[in-house]
């Protein structure tokens, strides 16, 4: 699945739109995952904020149809101007809307959850976290069966004892994922984010010249050791890694190891690194 950051409207609908052409040519391209635009300035992370807006009918109508049914998840703040109009309709088109980058208190998000919303995008990161008195949208999506938490476990996105709190709170609903830019599994240096310079040192990829968390350089090998490192059963860290995903993005074929579905395999050692990788039956590294 192919990631945007957020950009001019007519830049995401010609991106995606070319990612749709491509899903007719290669069936590894699984569609289209936009971060944005429709996202809360005040936790916009690495999201250039001039490219920021609400999600009023036209613009997420003129994105429906760009994507021609390829569209396969937006991460949305709930809270903006028409953001729960906005989940609504692009469910309803057979989108995952993912609340995410967002100020959402609790009951906004449990409002979004009732709307349509399945997927809570990278669970602690831009968006409140859980205080006393003050749950917050993790508390929210924690408590809804119907919701999927998505986790940056690079150990430094979230604590690790944080995230083994997540993981202890909602068995079988965590999705492990990279949040990756360009610069993962790379050297130490300079990037490009969107619009934005990223400068990574030590493997912590941040705005240039701030502490801003952009995006990581994991890769998902490294959170699988990470999940069994904290304590997960390892047929649940990759769960966490292959079915889970697949199911909340409605694509229930990926992730298995079964007759009539795709031959793509990671083989790992005893030591869970990567030994072997084939892609619809072909080996490819």
């Amino acid at each position: 699945m192919v990631s945007f950051v957020s950009a001019p409207l007519a830049e995401l609908r010609e991106g995606i739109a070319e990612v749709a052409e491509l899903t007719t040519r290669d069936p590894r391209v699984l569609g289209s995952h936009l971060e944005g635009p429709f996202l809360a300035p005040a936790r916009r992370g690495a999201h250039d904020e001039s490219f920021l807006r609400h999600p009023d009918p036209e613009s997420v109508e003129g994105l429906i149809e760009a994507a021609a049914g390829t569209l396969r998840q937006v991460t949305l703040a709930p809270e903006l101007p028409g953001g729960l109009e906005a989940i609504a309709r692009f469910a309803d088109a057979g989108v995952v809307p993912a609340v995410g980058h967002t100020e959402a208190d609790e009951q906004t998000a449990r409002a979004a959850f009732d709307a349509g919303a399945r997927v809570l995008t990278h669970a602690f990161n831009a968006m409140p976290g859980i205080g006393h008195r003050a749950p917050g949208p993790v508390v929210a999506a924690i408590d809804d069966e119907r919701i999927t938490l998505e986790l940056v476990l690079d150990g430094l996105h979230v604590h690790p004892h944080v995230a083994k709190l997540l993981w202890d709170a909602a068995p079988g609903r965590v999705a492990l994922i990279t949040d990756a830019m360009s610069a993962a599994a790379e050297a130490d240096g300079d990037y490009r984010l969107g619009t934005l310079n990223v400068t990574v040192r030590d493997g912590l990829a941040v705005l240039s010249g701030t502490q801003t968390i952009a995006g990581s350089t994991l890769t998902q090998d490294v959170a699988l050791r990470q999940a069994i490192a904290m304590g997960a059963m390892p047929a649940a860290a990759i769960a966490a890694l292959t079915t889970i995903p697949s199911r909340a993005l409605g694509i229930p074929g990926l992730g298995l190891l079964e007759p009539g579905y795709p031959a793509d395999v990671v083989a790992l050692d005893g030591a869970w690194n990567v030994t072997g990788v084939w892609s619809l039956g072909e080996r490819v590294e």
